[in-house]
């Protein structure tokens, strides 16, 4: 039976506390969701705490080459630590050893070589947990796959909160990444799938534990005809992130041109994001690269739907905004997360092929009603789960429990 998760602030909490964060990249140059949860956690636990950060002078997570010069900076009353990555990753053999670990077929004494390539590789930020130890109540550790985490969780053990933002893939089988789950004394997950992930891999795991996520941000006007005005597009459903087959683009491009040979018309597939493979060459098709955040959310106010056919996501801030915004999705239901959202919100339609996706798209355009009921339902599941207020209560409430 699962015992209850944190969910409350303890009655005696003592404002003066110590909370030092540790992640890979940190900072207003440093893209990446996991790296921009972390800034908004500890900004909004300044209030509360004296907050600090442990991070890298890296701003590409692809290298870990230094590009921050300064070792220490106070962003937003965040005091940050940087630290030089002592060796950049080295990438024709990080994809030679990365190509066994990722079919899972990594031998075990190759791990500690994989994990110190996988990076970023910061003896020095080790030390300084090691030597200051004693200074911070908590250690919050933000995401499990990474050199700082899984070797800097040792040595802080029994004050740590990890935040894990597990999927399901070949590293959480990794011995030399096992032991953190069960060495936290704190876990918060971003969803309940996560948690139901780390219990089967894991088993039932001993931790105190509570939910989280991401908030959302809205402008405080949004406003979809100045998106038409601006770009002259209408009739369009949205794909927003990284254009990219690990993102199973792909496969959404050829779902969509399958449905437009069977439904002539106007409607278009609208991508937002960076592009690293070829988009097909259509005038259904259109991509417009990175566009300001007004730009985006009048985009998706405007969209019949926002469609995400990514198979691996430990969260989904864009159907998160997309729901705050009114608007169905349609997403793949390999996809637990993803899955679990629109079950549990009924905002949209999960697709497991062709016939699924075609059925889902012209329910929501032939039948507008049915559309903003979803829409609405998936803005009532954002307020109850995803508002920053209950997001930092629940936090709070773990970091007092580890303390």
């Amino acid at each position: 039976m699962e015992k209850d998760f944190l969910n409350r602030i303890p009655d005696i909490v003592d404002n003066h506390k110590r909370v030092c964060f540790v992640i890979q990249r940190y900072g207003e140059k440093v893209n990446g969701g996991a790296e921009l949860l972390c800034r908004e956690l500890a900004e909004r636990l300044t209030p509360y705490y004296d907050v600090e950060v442990l991070t890298t002078k890296a701003i590409d997570y692809i290298t870990w080459k230094d590009e921050y010069t300064d070792s220490f900076e106070i962003i937003n009353d965040v005091k940050v630590h940087r630290f030089s990555v002592r060796k950049e990753r080295h990438l024709w053999w990080f994809n030679k050893i990365n190509w066994f670990c990722v079919r899972g077929i990594l031998p075990a004494f190759l791990e500690e070589l994989w994990l110190k390539m996988q990076g970023p590789y910061v003896p020095e930020l080790l030390d300084y947990i090691r030597n200051h130890k004693n200074d911070f109540d908590v250690f919050v550790f933000v995401t499990y796959l990474y050199y700082p985490t899984v070797m800097g969780i040792r040595e802080v053990a029994e004050k740590s909160v990890l935040l894990p933002l597990a999927h399901n893939e070949p590293f959480l089988d990794l011995g030399i990444i096992r032991p953190i789950f069960s060495m936290a004394k704190g876990l918060f997950y971003e969803t309940r799938e996560e948690y139901e992930l780390v219990c089967k891999k894991y088993g039932e795991l001993t931790a105190d534990y509570s939910f989280g996520g991401a908030g959302v941000d809205l402008p405080e006007v949004v406003d979809a005809d100045r998106f038409y005005q601006k770009y002259g597009i209408n009739n369009y459903i949205i794909y927003v992130g990284r254009i990219d087959r690990w993102k199973n683009c792909e496969e959404l491009f050829d779902f969509f041109r399958r449905y437009k040979e069977e439904n002539p018309g106007d409607l278009t597939l609208l991508l937002l994001g960076k592009s690293v493979i070829d988009i097909p060459k259509s005038e259904d098709i259109i991509s417009l690269g990175f566009v300001s955040e007004e730009d985006k959310f009048d985009a998706i106010k405007g969209a019949n739907a926002l469609v995400l056919p990514s198979k691996f996501e430990s969260l989904s801030i864009v159907v998160l905004e997309a729901f705050s915004l009114g608007r169905p999705v349609i997403v793949n239901k390999a996809c637990d997360v993803l899955k679990g959202h629109v079950d549990r919100s009924g905002g949209g339609y999960a697709y497991s092929d062709y016939a699924d996706f075609r059925v889902g798209l012209e329910r929501l355009l032939r039948d507008k009603e049915l559309s903003a009921s979803m829409g609405d339902n998936g803005r009532k599941y954002v307020e109850k789960y995803f508002t920053w207020d209950v997001i930092i209560s629940n936090l709070r409430g773990l970091i007092e429990t580890v303390c």
